[in-house]
């Protein structure tokens, strides 16, 4: 069939509308299907992009928590005697006078959870898992209720009691369930009393057996035990905050001395065969131990193993400036030897570091993500009182601040790197100067505009939180990507009370240069009246920012770690009058660490 003309044209017309509405539906279905995807994945995207954690992998001491304001005496900020533990694959972190506890998924990103269950006004809290169960208990020396709680969700905050009248009263409990199911307590808090032991029936909470005295202060022998921001005084220490692991059959019992208050803060450890005892001293004390650097102290801790068999220790560390009990918590990793040594890694441990995602093998594995840029730099400030000059905001001494004269949004700070180095993070420690704040609320919010620049007048944002209604009292901000600047500007938009002030606005990166070189010049004595002090003095060299004091008792065990900034000497009076000593010293500066090259050692008394 032949078609005429028109009626062909009409007909090829139609088919190509035809043609057209199919590839429009078609189109229509890709159109939707794309915006279906898009709208399945966006609460993923929005997620990553919003939550400041996801990206995160590294932390810095002080551990940027919402610790909470003191309800009575001088307002200050609180958070010490840390129990830490694993529960069904997430990480629970108990703190005395806290108002609630915190959980996380990777011991990076924390989550504060509340409960009107728990006594949140009894120190020194301390949690144990049992099969399914979470269990926690606080001192019940000045409580009227001595109970034990548990749940088997803590993330839900809701706690029913497991032990209505607990019958020992005490201060700074522990909770150790061995491994074949028989659980002990330990518990002291004095500067008379021994650590005391005994065991519990698992299922009533009640002891079994008699107390044990497992150990007291040996100061004479001990200098870290002596009192003092630097183990100076004759007073009796503080024995506090027991804590016991097991491992190859051996059950280390750590505790704390001399004072929670003082930069000597410390763990000791004692060693048994069996959980009551008879225990001796270990070789290495103290264990745990950070009397120098931007924040000091690590006693009365928690020792925990993470998802990956690490070891960490969570630790008390000191500002104790407004009140005695003003602390921080902070976080480091800690290891046992081949030889079944323990000991905890404090080396630059208030910089930052990468929380690992795979097993550790020591210390050289955990070194510092970035060096300290800003230690010494000079800064222009909008305002300053009179005792709180704008030099202290760079000091790297949490124990000093610098302060505007108001909290008016528009105070800033502009400090100068005096050279272009690339910024990898940076740490907002807030003073809280003149602030008023009573326990905790939803209200307690830093907001600032964070900027960078490489010639003070055409300013780049680097972080805005102007918007911020989260409470960070040691924001710390990680860059995905580095930037080269010289010079970096922070604005205040809101503090929660008081004035704007900071006690040290702290940059980390990698500066221009070379590695310091080598010390020289290295000479350690020990003291002939008193063995458990000795002096250290080496050639301060004007290249390096200071200087990391590695020590032991053996000379391929040098665990122990001093920092000394802008100085040529120290004097250490925390060691063991009966034990021979081996020392190095590391220099470091913007760029890196030069390891040291001379081990001195010196013989017991």
């Amino acid at each position: 069939m032949v078609l005429n003309e028109p009626l062909k044209n009409y007909k090829l017309r139609k088919i190509k509308l035809m043609c057209f509405a199919i590839d429009e539906i078609k189109k229509g279905v890709i159109l939707f299907l794309l915006m279906l995807t898009v709208l399945c994945w966006f609460p993923l995207w929005s997620y990553g992009q919003q939550s400041s954690f996801q990206a995160q992998k590294t932390v810095c001491n002080p551990l940027n928590l919402s610790y909470r304001f003191a309800l009575f005496g001088h307002p200050a900020r609180e958070g010490a005697d840390p129990t830490v533990v694993l529960f069904k694959n997430k990480y629970y972190l108990f703190v005395s006078k806290s108002g609630g506890y915190w959980s996380s998924d990777n011991l990076i990103n924390w989550k504060f959870i509340t409960s009107s269950d728990l006594p949140w006004e009894d120190y020194a809290p301390t949690a144990v898992a049992i099969k399914d169960t979470l269990y926690f208990l606080a001192s019940t020396a000045l409580s009227q209720k001595r109970c034990i709680y548990k749940t088997a969700n803590p993330e839900s905050g809701e706690w029913t009691i497991a032990k209505a009248d607990f019958p020992i009263k005490m201060t700074d409990p522990d909770l150790f369930l061995d491994d074949n199911g028989r659980l002990y307590f330990y518990y002291g808090c004095s500067n008379k009393e021994p650590i005391h032991a005994v065991e519990l029936d698992p299922h009533t909470f009640n002891p079994i057996g008699k107390t044990v005295d497992c150990f007291n202060s040996d100061m004479d022998q001990f200098g870290w035990e002596r009192n003092g921001d630097y183990n100076t005084s004759t007073d009796r220490p503080w024995i506090e905050g027991s804590w016991m692991n097991k491992y190859k059959d051996k059950y280390y019992l750590q505790f704390a001395a001399p004072g929670t208050e003082y930069k000597s803060y410390a763990d000791g450890l004692y060693i048994a065969d069996s959980p009551l005892g008879p225990f001796k001293a270990a070789d290495l004390n103290p264990v745990s131990y950070k009397p120098e650097g931007f924040i000091a102290g690590a006693g009365h801790s928690s020792t925990f193993q993470d998802k990956f068999g690490n070891f960490w220790h969570m630790a008390t560390m000191s500002i104790s400036v407004n009140r005695p009990f003003e602390r921080r918590l902070g976080l480091f990793p800690a290891f046992f030897d081949k030889d079944g040594t323990f000991y905890t890694y404090t080396g630059f441990g208030d910089f930052p570091h990468d929380i690992p995602q795979r097993r550790l093998n020591g210390p050289e594995d955990f070194q510092p993500s970035g060096m300290l840029l800003s230690f010494n730099k000079p800064v222009e400030v909008s305002s300053a009182m009179p005792d709180c000059q704008k030099e202290k905001a760079t000091d790297e001494n949490i124990r000093t601040w610098w302060s505007a004269r108001s909290g008016h949004k528009g105070e800033w700070i502009v400090l100068d790197l005096e050279r272009q180095s690339k910024i990898a993070a940076v740490q907002i420690n807030f003073a809280d100067v003149k602030a008023t704040i009573r326990g905790r609320n939803d209200s307690v919010c830093y907001a600032y505009l964070l900027e960078y620049s490489n010639d003070k007048h055409n300013w780049k944002e680097l972080a805005d939180k102007r918007s911020n209604k989260t409470d960070v009292p040691h924001d710390y901000i990680e860059l995905k990507t580095p930037v080269t600047a010289r010079y970096l500007r922070l604005t205040n938009e809101h503090v929660p009370g008081g004035n704007f002030s900071i006690s040290d606005f702290r940059v980390f990166g990698k500066g221009t240069g070379k590695l310091p070189q080598a010390i020289s010049g290295f000479k350690a004595i020990r003291d002939s009246a008193d063995g458990r002090n000795v002096t250290l003095t080496w050639a301060k060299n004007k290249e390096t920012v200071g200087y990391n004091v590695r020590y032991g008792v053996q000379p391929d065990k040098l665990y122990l770690n001093y920092q000394v900034l802008n100085s040529g000497s120290v004097t250490i009076r925390s060691l063991d009058d009966k034990q021979a000593y081996y020392f190095t010293v590391d220099a470091f500066n913007e760029v890196g660490i030069t390891r040291g090259r001379k081990v001195i050692s010196i013989k017991s008394k």
